[in-house]
């Protein structure tokens, strides 16, 4: 009775240490929940992202607005008629 009594023991010993820190154990799962997580973050922000750049290209395409601000801000273009004066601090 003792030999099974310790057969038992050791076979719940043993199944303890598999569902802790064995491969798909807790320790296993926790890790994959905060990588999980990380990604979920780095998806958000590449949504916002694409949905910033989805909307710049709609504006550039619809309106000559944005192209305008563009040629303006990057280029440092004016149009016919104005006269450019750079404020130096």
């Amino acid at each position: 009775m003792k030999a099974m009594m310790g057969i038992l023991v050791l076979m719940l010993i043993l199944l303890q240490w598999r569902l802790w820190v064995g491969d798909g154990g807790v320790q296993e799962l926790t890790q994959l929940e905060q990588e999980l997580a990380a990604q979920k973050a780095e998806n958000e922000s590449l949504q916002q992202r694409n949905q910033m750049l989805e909307s710049e290209i709609l504006d550039l395409k619809n309106g000559l607005e944005a192209v305008e601000e563009r040629a303006r801000s990057d280029l440092g273009m004016i149009r016919d008629g104005e006269t450019f004066y750079m404020v130096i601090e």
